[in-house]
């Protein structure tokens, strides 16, 4: 007979993935073990075991929690408006999930390699559906820049994509305000390339 599953079953599973995330960010995957994991939750390497099967979907689930909830936030902010308008409510979306997940996307960024195969693809195939969403939009508002829309569109993710390295919300500028100034370098920077 199968054992049930505990009441609070998603709440210490989330807690795993955030100190996860938190450890990874720190001391990059292969510098922290299940061991380390297991001390950070305060809770026995069995116990972890119980909820991940190995240390590779742990890291494979920091990855796709994130980019699910950018994707989401793609998809919900690009319904409806101008193209620009668009641009500016996913871009302001997007600076703000990465405020509060500042080490999700510096783990997302540096531990791809770490994945197998398979799920590495999985998480490259979300990153693509971003960056074609944002290359569309890019391309619907200046059409003229033909092959250069994806180019821009990496510009555009270098922009805010490493703002986890240096951005600190309690600092001179919002994360509001930060979305709103990478905007518009990109849309003053795009027209004029050609």
């Amino acid at each position: 007979m199968a054992r049930p599953q505990s009441p609070d079953y998603d709440k210490r599973r989330e807690a795993i993935l955030k100190a996860a995330a938190r450890l990874y960010a720190r001391r990059g995957f292969r510098g922290a073990s299940v061991a380390d994991l297991a001390a950070a939750c305060r809770a026995s390497k069995s116990l972890v075991y119980h909820y991940f099967p190995s240390k590779e979907d742990i890291l494979h689930e920091v990855m796709a929690a994130h980019l699910d909830a950018l994707v989401a936030a793609a998809e919900e902010t690009t319904r409806a408006g101008t193209a620009e308008a668009k641009l500016r409510a996913l871009t302001l979306a997007f600076m703000r999930l990465y405020v509060d997940a500042q080490d999700s996307q510096k783990v997302l960024l540096n531990e791809l390699d770490n994945l197998p195969a398979a799920p590495r693809a999985e998480i490259i195939g979300k990153q693509r559906r971003i960056i074609a969403t944002v290359e569309g939009l890019l391309a619907e508002i200046r059409p003229e820049s033909g092959p250069l829309a994806l180019p821009i569109t990496m510009l555009f993710f270098g922009m805010i994509n490493w703002t986890h390295n240096w951005f600190r919300p309690e600092g001179r500028v919002s994360a509001d305000a930060l979305a709103e100034m990478a905007v518009n370098v990109i849309l003053k920077g795009v027209k004029g390339v050609g």
